[in-house]
C-alpha cells in the first residue's frame, strides 16, 4: 500500500501517541515465521539484509532505503531473503485517544522509501541505546529521540523522486558503499561520472541534505562503530579498513562526530551493541 507522506505527517501532527518499544533483531538467511504481528503498531526499520513481510496477504520487500508498517494484530508471515543476516529494530508505539474512521494507523500496513540517509541511521542507533537505558531522563530522551527519527524518516520520503537524478544518485551512492575504504575525494566521484563537483553537490543535498564527503564519511564512520564492537582487532586495522590511513586522523573525526574516542567506544558498547 503506497502512503501521501504528507498526510502521515498530518496525522502524526494531531494525533497523541506514545512510544512503547525498541526491539532489535537478527534472523539468519532462510528462516521464516507465520504468526502475527503485535498488539501494538509499529515500523520495521532494517539496518541489514533484505527480508519479505506480508501483513494480511500484501507483502513488501524490505531492505535499507525503505521502511514498512504494520498495524496491530494482523496476520503476519516473515522470511529472510537472499544469503546475508537480516538485522532490523521495530520501533512500537500505541495511539492514544480516537484517530478518524477514514485512517486509523493501528489497522494500516504501507511501505515508505527512504533512500540512504547516514543521519536516519545515527538517529536509530541513538534511540536503540537510549532505549535501553533506564531512568526518567532516559525514557524522556527515547521519545523525543523517535519523533526525531519521524522527522527525519518524512523528510526522506518527501525528498524521493521518480526522475533521472534519482537513478542516477542511488549509482553514485552505491559506488560509494562499494568503495569507501578507496581513497576516494569529491574530484574523483564526480569524475567517475562525468559530472563537476557542483552537480554532485546537488545531488546529495537533494537526496540526504549533506555533501558527498559528509556522506561518505558518515558511512565509513557508521562502519567504524560496527567494526569496532564486532571484531577484536587494533583501531588502526579498523581505521585503515575504512579508508583513514592515519589512525591519530580517525580518532579525532570520530570523536567530534560520536563525542566520544573508538577506544572509549568499544569499552562502554562492547557488550550493549549499538
Amino acid at each position: 500500500m503506497n502512503m501521501d507522506v504528507n498526510k502521515l505527517a498530518e496525522h502524526f501532527a494531531h494525533t497523541a501517541f506514545q512510544l512503547k518499544a525498541v526491539r532489535r533483531f537478527e534472523r539468519e538467511p532462510g528462516m521464516w515465521f507465520n504468526d502475527y504481528s503485535e498488539p501494538f503498531p509499529g515500523f520495521v526499520f532494517p539496518l541489514q539484509g533484505k527480508a519479505e513481510f506480508v501483513f494480511n496477504g500484501t507483502p513488501y520487500i524490505v531492505r535499507t532505503g525503505n521502511i514498512v508498517h504494520g498495524g496491530a494484530q494482523m496476520q503476519l508471515d516473515r522470511r529472510v531473503i537472499g544469503t546475508t543476516k537480516w538485522e532490523y529494530l521495530l520501533v512500537l508505539y500505541n495511539v492514544l485517544g480516537n484517530e478518524p474512521k477514514d485512517f486509523s494507523l493501528s489497522s494500516t500496513h504501507f511501505e515508505l522509501q527512504t533512500g540512504q540517509s547516514p543521519r536516519l541511521t545515527e538517529l536509530l542507533q541513538q534511540l536503540w541505546r537510549t532505549s535501553n537505558e533506564t531512568g526518567g531522563i532516559h525514557a524522556f530522551r527515547t521519545e523525543t529521540l523517535f519523533r526525531c527519527v519521524l522527522d527525519e524518516m518524512f523528510v526522506n520520503v518527501r525528498n524521493q523522486t521518480k526522475d533521472d537524478t534519482r537513478a542516477l544518485f542511488e549509482q553514485i551512492v552505491s559506488y560509494v558503499h562499494d568503495h569507501y575504504m578507496d581513497s576516494l575525494t569529491v574530484g574523483m566521484l564526480a569524475q567517475q561520472y562525468n559530472m563537476n563537483e557542483n552537480r554532485l553537490f546537488y545531488l546529495f543535498q537533494k537526496y540526504v541534505g549533506m555533501g558527498p564527503w559528509e556522506y561518505l564519511a558518515a558511512y565509513r564512520l557508521n562502519r567504524a562503530k560496527k567494526l569496532l564492537l564486532q571484531l577484536d582487532i587494533p583501531i588502526y586495522v579498523i581505521a585503515k579498513s575504512i579508508g583513514y590511513a592515519d589512525p591519530y586522523y580517525f580518532s579525532r573525526v570520530f570523536k567530534k562526530q560520536f563525542g566520544i574516542s573508538p577506544n572509549n567506544f568499544r569499552e562502554k558498547f562492547k557488550n550493549n551493541p549499538c
